[in-house]
């Protein structure tokens, strides 16, 4: 509740930079290689490929700066085809950005361990996918430990990798200024020639073909609109901000990369990026030239670990906007008390870890399955805001729609090309693994549908009770027996749980005291104004229970509380019950449904079990009251 929490852990748009702008600047350790390599002989067409990736990358920037814009609460490509084109599209959309961030965390890793082991003696190399594994454990326990903390540790690193890789930019052009021209009519001279011996279409497949291979230059631009969450007010502003940093930056590395790679006729070399290569050639004869080689190799190697941060960071919270709308298990909501949802990172990197290993830490395997979620992503994001500017023609509409649709059927070929070309070489893989996460989510969502419709009748026939007025409340009677009852909002469940109570122990009780915790999950966290709603939403149940409680002749009392963890939170506030009341029982509701599987046990918590174990420990009496339902007639 201090209201200093949220200044200090937001960030402002450097930092944003650096832990959500990575990804996509880090892109260029991969993406121009892929690129430039898939020209093969036709390596004169880099500078239209080097043309194309910068007014590319300046295009999907404006485009979504123009969702932040019209989604400033964040949500990125899940918020914006769930809002504009529906619930299938939104899951859809979805599952291809958590595949697609757990991607990110997979192929920034093991294109960190191949910048690394560039300059490792070459006996190294067969520990290269050890040490991936290594570096992905270290990521997770660090994102555990909260987001700022990792982004501020990890700051340096991303500072050398800029400034070194800006000198030998700037370094490989400059010192070739005198062939600029002659570059440029060369590659005017050689387009020509290939067009008329291979015709118009064919260097354009070629080209395009090579584009679409390189479309991992372009992943993590949609970094930004999907964490704006975690940014500094005011966050449009500063998401736009930082979504200009990482334009500029991206474009300017990868754009001049590509352009080094053609001026220094630069060619592969196994067990050696192209990035090492050129610097190596760049270095070899200057005094002290390896011992830069290293730092800038190492901190290639460190801004991909970096980059990784951003499907720990954002992975998790698409997670948990699809499981507000209960496309996933509540859990995923959950803020730990780092306040970072600690079982979104861990399944994150669990299956990094499984991609990793199929994969063997395969930047070439993992590029194909990465580029193929990302424009699925963006293609639907981009559909949506077309739909978004032909519906609401207001001011700028008509740029909107252009820019938006421009992308659209950029990103749309892109997709296409790439699936088609690498579906036997990863491809497959990652609709199958797409197409998996949707069907798991349809089957969550319909759980909880049948749930919500069983517990819509339940709260219909016990809300409709006919109670006496109560002129006076009863008195309160401290030595008596006291029920103390969990209660979660004003629901059929607390009803059912006060009614079982008076039918198993009639006339017993002469009190009862309600508790209820709020918790603070990723849906609350955004401000004070949304903690304090809650209290209030909090404290207003209760007021309903314990009104209800007078009518059926039972003094009442009530405590309410807000936390990250709800056990945690009960448990503080059954304590407090505990010195305040001589007599009494611990009650808790639970779901109980007829034929309980896995499935019941994973989408609904465990808490009243865990909450009772540790009273029963404490030497408090607890009892489960359990409220039946029975799903197969839903």
């Amino acid at each position: 509740m201090d209201p200093h929490v949220f200044h200090q852990l937001s960030l402002i748009a450097f930092f944003a930079w650096i832990g959500l702008g990575a990804d996509g600047l880090s892109s260029s350790c991969y993406g121009p290689e892929e690129a430039f390599l898939s020209l093969g002989a036709h390596s004169h067409l880099a500078l239209w490929l080097t043309l194309m990736v910068i007014g590319t990358v300046f295009l999907l920037s404006a485009s979504y700066s123009q969702i932040i814009e019209a989604f400033p609460s964040g949500g990125g490509g899940y918020l914006v085809a769930t809002k504009l084109l529906g619930p299938v599209p939104g899951v859809v959309s979805g599952c291809a950005l958590l595949v697609d961030y757990i991607l990110t965390i997979a192929i920034s890793i093991a294109s960190a361990m191949d910048a690394i082991f560039s300059f490792m003696p070459h006996g190294c190399i067969e520990w290269k996918f050890t040490a991936a594994l290594v570096c992905l454990l270290i990521l997770i326990i660090l994102n555990l430990r909260g987001v700022k903390e990792s982004v501020i540790v990890l700051t340096p690193i991303f500072l050398i990798f800029v400034f070194t890789h800006i000198f030998f930019i700037f370094y490989g052009i400059f010192t070739h200024g005198s062939g600029l021209p002659a570059l440029v009519t060369d590659a005017v001279t050689d387009t020509r020639t290939g067009i008329h011996d291979l015709g118009f279409f064919a260097v354009a497949v070629v080209l395009f073909r090579a584009f679409a291979l390189g479309g991992g230059t372009f992943t993590g631009i949609e970094a930004v609109s999907n964490g704006v969450q975690i940014l500094r007010e005011p966050r449009v502003a500063t998401a736009k901000k930082t979504m200009f940093y990482m334009a500029a930056s991206l474009s300017f590395t990868a754009g001049g990369l590509l352009i080094n790679y053609l001026l220094n006729n630069v060619h592969s070399v196994p067990g050696h990026t192209l990035n090492a290569t050129l610097i190596e050639q760049f270095t070899f004869t200057w005094k002290g030239g390896h011992a830069l080689f290293l730092i800038t190799m190492i901190s290639e190697g460190a801004l991909l670990i970096v980059a990784a941060q951003t499907g720990f960071l954002d992975g998790p919270r698409v997670m948990a906007n699809m499981a507000l709308d209960r496309w996933l298990p509540r859990r995923f909501t959950n803020l730990s008390e780092r306040l970072v949802m600690k079982d979104g990172i861990l399944l994150m990197g669990v299956m990094a870890l499984a991609m990793l290993w199929y994969t063997h830490a395969s930047v070439r395997i993992l590029i194909v399955m990465y580029s193929i979620n990302v424009f699925l992503t963006f293609t639907l994001s981009q559909l949506g805001m077309v739909l978004h500017w032909l519906q609401n023609k207001g001011r700028g509409w008509v740029h909107g729609f252009i820019v938006n649709s421009t992308g659209m059927l950029l990103t749309l070929g892109i997709l296409i090309m790439t699936a088609v070309i690498k579906f036997s070489e990863g491809g497959w893989v990652t609709l199958v693994v797409t197409g998996a996460f949707i069907f798991v989510c349809v089957l969550v969502r319909r759980h909880y549908h049948k749930t919500l419709i069983a517990l819509r009748e339940l709260n219909q026939v016990l809300g409709d009770l006919a109670l006496p007025e109560t002129v006076t409340p009863p008195v309160k009677q401290l030595h008596a027996p006291t029920a103390v009852l969990m209660v979660g909002g004003y629901n059929g469940i607390g009803i059912h749980s006060i009614l079982a109570i008076q039918r198993f122990f009639p006339g017993h009780f002469k009190n009862i005291v309600f508790l209820s915790a709020g918790i603070i999950d990723s849906g609350r966290f955004k401000g004070r104004a949304e903690l304090d709603a809650l209290m209030r939403s909090v404290e207003q149940d209760l007021a309903k229970y314990v009104k209800l409680a007078n009518k059926l002749g039972l003094y009442a009392d009530c405590k309410a509380g807000l936390g990250t963890d709800v056990i945690q939170e009960l448990d503080l506030l059954c304590q407090q019950a505990a010195l305040e009341w001589d007599k009494k029982v611990y009650f808790m509701g639970q779901l109980a449904f007829e034929g309980e599987t896995f499935w019941t046990r994973l989408l609904h918590n465990q808490t009243s079990f865990a909450l009772q174990r540790k009273l029963l420990f404490n030497g408090l009496e607890a009892v489960i009251l359990p409220i039946r339902l029975s799903l197969d007639k839903k």
